[in-house]
């Protein structure tokens, strides 16, 4: 059956702009806060001390991020839409509060773990209620706006921060963030659905939600602890508890992720494992910005953009991509997305050099931009994909929470390898090398899996009540 066409003026119409404000605006907040402390920190630091602390900020935060990522159909099930928004942006509030007035540097952290927590559920959120606040013919924008808010937050948070941070005012930058959550969470009960309450107590995947967060922590740890021995053993770790993961949930009543994830034959499995490997090219993002400086001598203000070019690739290019509709160039996106990604990445690592000049530093950037237009290509496809994977809204909430789920613990995964990747570097220019030469090797598996989702789609049942039909 297929469905009615849809537009980008329709989505962002008055219809439905009060819904796509709240949803795309939980996962910005987010997004933007993971990277917006980095550019913070050494100026709180010069103020409140805790430097042996330094890295474990952006760990507290993506711990406590994929905790409630995970409970987000628990919320949605006893709380219902409005309820359980309000709880993120109050929570993240909250965080943010607490980071602003941090009189030393424990309060920081247990701060930044409270905002990663609401931020966690708001970005489940923002997934998972594009089923419910929007059409159908709507989810693939939907879904390319809410991913979108990924590549501006990995874009607006390092340039955010850094003002702040030139102003001398890093407190206010996270009082900044606490506003726009107030603000942002006064418009939800104007203008989401309500949806109604199960009434049931909805059981909590103890089990699964231990092991991923216990994996997410290990992954966390190994990007942070030097030496490539210990961060090999941390994402080794890592691994075995995500194994672990896996067998619970095939075997337990209550899981994580929809009981279709693991059924024979299903493509939703694909679907998230090409998603996960997207999302690792963007873990580049975090050190490009050091080989611009010492490879290039850009000043840290200009290599923190020309980072970010991976982001703006990503956000662009799936603003146009998702108006594509038709069931075969869809898959093709699919594939071709993390080829070009991964092409872009191992391109970028045979153009490094030292005293790179500046028509190379120039180049730089387009090979960047494709890098990231690689995401931009398939993510939106992907994400719909896997909230049409089942008929049964609860299940199919779980689904879309799953989407971003999968995103931040590929980041943190990915964030991890990199670094052990440019340990083995003697020199910057060879780390560089290793690094993206070694992410475009990851990233180009992501084909491989994107053409089992969608061999298998072909004979999946979930395939027929796609937006795509």
């Amino acid at each position: 059956m297929s469905a009615a066409p849809s537009s980008w003026r329709e989505l962002l119409g008055r219809e439905y702009l009060g819904p796509v404000i709240v949803l795309a605006g939980g996962v910005l907040v987010g997004a933007i806060t993971i990277y917006l402390a980095a550019s913070l920190l050494p100026t709180a630091v010069a103020e409140l001390g805790g430097a042996s602390f330094y890295a474990w900020n952006m760990t507290v935060y993506l711990v406590a991020m994929v905790i409630t990522t995970m409970l987000t159909g628990r919320f949605l099930s006893r709380w219902g839409t409005v309820g359980a928004y309000l709880a993120g942006f109050a929570t993240f509030t909250a965080g943010s509060v607490g980071c602003a007035l941090s009189p030393v540097m424990a309060v920081l952290l247990l701060s930044r773990g409270v905002q990663g927590l609401g931020a966690g559920l708001l970005s489940g959120l923002g997934f998972a209620v594009i089923r419910t606040a929007l059409p159908s013919r709507l989810w693939t924008r939907g879904a390319a706006l809410m991913s979108a808010m990924y590549g501006v937050g990995n874009f607006a948070g390092p340039a955010l921060g850094g003002l702040f941070a030139q102003l001398g005012s890093w407190r206010a930058a996270f009082a900044a963030m606490a506003v726009i959550g107030v603000g942002c969470g006064a418009l939800v009960p104007r203008v989401l659905p309500r949806s109604p309450r199960s009434g049931e107590r909805v059981p909590i995947a103890a089990g699964s939600l231990l092991l991923i967060t216990a994996a997410a922590a290990a992954v966390s740890v190994a990007g942070v602890v030097a030496g490539t021995p210990q961060k090999a053993a941390g994402l080794g770790l890592a691994l075995l508890l995500v194994a672990a993961f896996v067998v619970y949930e095939r075997r337990s009543e209550h899981r994580v992720f929809p009981r279709t994830t693991y059924r024979p034959g299903s493509s939703l499995k694909w679907i998230y494992l090409t998603l996960a490997l997207l999302a690792f090219g963007v873990a580049a993002e975090s050190f490009l910005p050091l080989f611009g400086q010492r490879l290039a001598g850009l000043p840290p203000l200009v290599a923190g953009f020309f980072a970010a070019a991976v982001s703006l690739g990503w956000s662009v290019t799936q603003i146009a991509a998702s108006s594509v509709t038709g069931r075969r160039a869809v898959r093709r996106l699919r594939v071709l997305g993390p080829l070009l990604l991964a092409a872009g990445l191992l391109l970028q690592g045979l153009l490094q050099r030292t005293e790179a000049p500046v028509w190379l530093v120039l180049v730089w950037v387009p090979v960047l931009f494709a890098a990231g237009a690689g995401i931009g290509l398939a993510y939106p496809h992907l994400s719909v994909a896997a909230m049409a994977s089942t008929r049964d809204p609860e299940e199919g909430g779980r689904a879309a929470a799953g989407v971003a789920t999968v995103t931040s613990l590929a980041i943190a995964f990915g964030t991890a390898v990199a670094g052990m990747l440019i340990n083995l570097g003697g020199s910057t220019l060879d780390a560089a090398r290793y690094m993206l030469v070694g992410l475009a090797t990851i990233c180009a598996i992501g084909a491989l899996t994107a053409r089992a989702a969608n061999r298998t789609s072909r004979t999946d049942p979930a395939e027929q009540v796609s937006p795509h039909s």
